[in-house]
């Protein structure tokens, strides 16, 4: 679908795709219409009633999705220029804060209030879980990353919310990047020659190699990797790894595999670079947000 240009401009410079989120704000709208017209708003709402409407927050946390939230008034047929937005992505809120004020038909309005509602608490979850991270890890110089831990089709907003709070996207996809395995390095017969074969296949593509012993570490800084992921590594091992990795300069060193929060801070002491938290994106609770109708 083709959203509103005051939309499509905002979605750009959040740096999110207008043409995919479209697609999915529309399907997130059609699951609801799926078995027919939404019944109780058209016997509720009187036709050609208007209301005004205010999205609360309910508990204290880290915004994000309100382009969304405008995209999905868009597609509900509701003008996103009826929307002031109050507060920016990325702002930390407190309960009772308020986000949005919509002035809209009331049935567009009761029909779109779920789909928008969905993807602001869960995006700005998100944004939540990823803020507690980045702020553990802070004066570390260690940067917290996203992983392909996605839910299916919301890869694009769900890396956006942990730009929102303050971390860093791993690859999009399997196109932008090259991620050596321990699968790859199985299927290759090592990690040299897995570093070999991508390079030989994609020389110009950033890569990044997962290594689950120090030997491998050693394997993989021999062949030339700049870029290597320490899979579940105690405490120790990552630091000797940090150790061996200081003699190439160019080398970044990422931690990944049952981190904890609590735990955070004293593995990017060892002097890692990044630390990589699938939880973020396929764990985070949704932030308590809601729809409050304010006129009628």
């Amino acid at each position: 679908m083709t959203l509103n240009s005051m939309v499509t401009k905002q979605l750009l410079t959040a740096g999110l795709d207008p043409g995919v989120t479209g697609q999915t704000v529309r399907g997130a709208l059609d699951e609801d219409l799926r078995y027919g017209p939404d019944v109780t708003s058209a016997a509720t709402a009187a036709p050609g009633a208007r209301a005004v409407a205010g999205v609360v927050a309910r508990e204290r946390g880290v915004l994000a999705g309100l382009p969304i939230a405008l995209a999905v008034l868009d597609a509900a047929g509701i003008p996103p220029e009826s929307a002031e937005l109050l507060r920016a992505d990325g702002d930390l809120i407190d309960a009772g804060t308020d986000v949005m004020r919509i002035d809209a038909p009331l049935r567009e309005l009761l029909g779109a209030e779920r789909t928008l509602l969905n993807f602001l608490t869960h995006l700005s979850g998100i944004a939540t879980a990823t803020r507690a991270w980045a702020d553990a890890l802070s004066g570390t110089g260690c940067a917290v990353r996203d992983t392909r831990k996605t839910t299916p089709g919301l890869r694009q907003l769900e890396k956006y919310a942990v730009r929102c709070g303050g971390g860093l996207n791993h690859r999009m996809g399997l196109g932008d990047a090259a991620l050596i395995k321990d699968n790859h390095v199985v299927a290759a017969g090592g990690v040299a020659k897995a570093i070999e074969a991508v390079r030989a296949a994609a020389p110009a593509l950033p890569m990044e190699v997962e290594c689950d012993n120090l030997a491998q570490v050693e394997e993989a800084l021999a062949a030339g990797a700049e870029l290597i992921l320490l899979d579940n590594m105690g405490l120790a091992d990552l630091r000797a790894a940090v150790a061996v990795a200081a003699r190439y300069p160019l080398v970044k060193l990422e931690a990944s595999g049952g981190l904890r929060l609590d735990m955070a801070r004293a593995v990017a002491e060892t002097g890692v670079d990044f630390i990589s938290v699938g939880a973020l994106t396929h764990s985070s609770p949704a932030l308590d947000l809601g729809l409050d109708m304010l006129a009628c």
